[in-house]
């Protein structure tokens, strides 16, 4: 396979991803006064078309507190599901209330919604997924010390979290054959997951999580099988590149933060694993890539046969 054959084996790949929906995603604001709070959400109507009862569907995914619903209703607008919601309280609401969505029972798994919060003048916003789907949420704005630390673990999670991720980093260090080379490649991996970022808006809507991280354990595997078979090869830095646009995806939904958390704990993870396979005699190079060619194949088929 000569490097032409390689870079359009690699756009095709890539450009089944980008052919595929993104991200499912929804919106809402929570607008609280004294004891009582009115909250919209704005849904895609496309993600619920097999809802015959949005506001019951929907709504009931929700809880504010201890507050209760009094009225709600649901309509179409535009492309949008609109609904708007009033909740009454006990007592009046501090300066925090803690919120818990379960959307992703509702429509798909990897879905996610993001909440904007308002009392007076002071306001927050979280993001809420099958991973986190209870919040506290506190009306102020938080410092950037508090969002980095919330965001940036929780990018740090979502990227630790995933075995075809992980996977891939270990390949790129086994891929590099020298320090030079290790930098270039992973300075390019972690460039281009966030060059991936601009493209979503044109690009359709929801990729499942388990499709993205079948994907992501075939990039493994292509990057595995390019040390194996081409151990040669010029162009890895592009291929790095362009696999790194896949990488990307899994955050373009979440604030700037989760990327960047992730993008620190790569950047540990491949200055460890450089430590540790440095000590490595060459003869074990071969063999330690096989190993990972055959687990990212195996992770793969674990979802497709699923």
């Amino acid at each position: 396979m000569n490097r032409w054959q390689r870079t359009a084996l690699l756009w095709a790949l890539f450009t089944g991803v980008a052919c595929a929906h993104v991200v499912s995603i929804s919106n809402g604001e929570l607008h609280v006064t004294g004891r009582t709070a009115e909250y919209t959400l704005h849904m895609p109507a496309y993600e619920i078309e097999h809802i015959n009862d949005p506001k019951e569907t929907l709504l009931r995914e929700f809880r504010f507190g201890d507050g209760h619903r009094t009225a709600a209703e649901c309509s179409r607008e535009g492309q949008d599901v609109v609904c708007h919601a009033t909740y009454e309280f006990d007592h009046d609401l501090p300066d925090k209330i803690e919120v818990e969505c379960t959307l992703y029972r509702a429509t798909v798994p990897n879905h996610i919604h993001m909440l904007y919060a308002v009392q007076g003048e002071n306001a927050d916003q979280r993001v809420f997924d099958q991973n986190t789907s209870v919040i506290e949420m506190r009306f102020h704005l938080p410092s950037f010390r508090e969002s980095l630390t919330h965001d940036g673990l929780a990018g740090t999670r979502r990227f630790l979290g995933s075995f075809s991720a992980v996977l891939f980093v270990v390949v790129i260090v086994i891929a590099a054959k020298s320090w030079r080379e290790l930098c270039t490649l992973g300075a390019l991996f972690l460039l281009t997951e966030w060059l991936v970022r601009p493209l979503v808006p044109f690009l359709p809507v929801a990729l499942s999580a388990q499709f993205l991280e079948a994907v992501m354990a075939l990039t493994a595997a292509y990057l595995a099988g390019e040390v194996l078979f081409l151990p040669d090869g010029r162009a890895r830095w592009m291929v790095v590149a362009l696999l790194g646009l896949v990488h990307g995806l899994p955050f373009v939904a979440f604030p700037a933060l989760y990327l960047a958390g992730a993008g620190l704990a790569q950047a540990c993870l491949l200055g460890l694993l450089t430590l540790g396979f440095g000590r490595l005699p060459a003869s074990w190079r071969k063999p330690t890539t096989a190993c990972c060619l055959l687990a990212a194949l195996a992770w793969f088929a674990r979802f497709v046969i699923a």
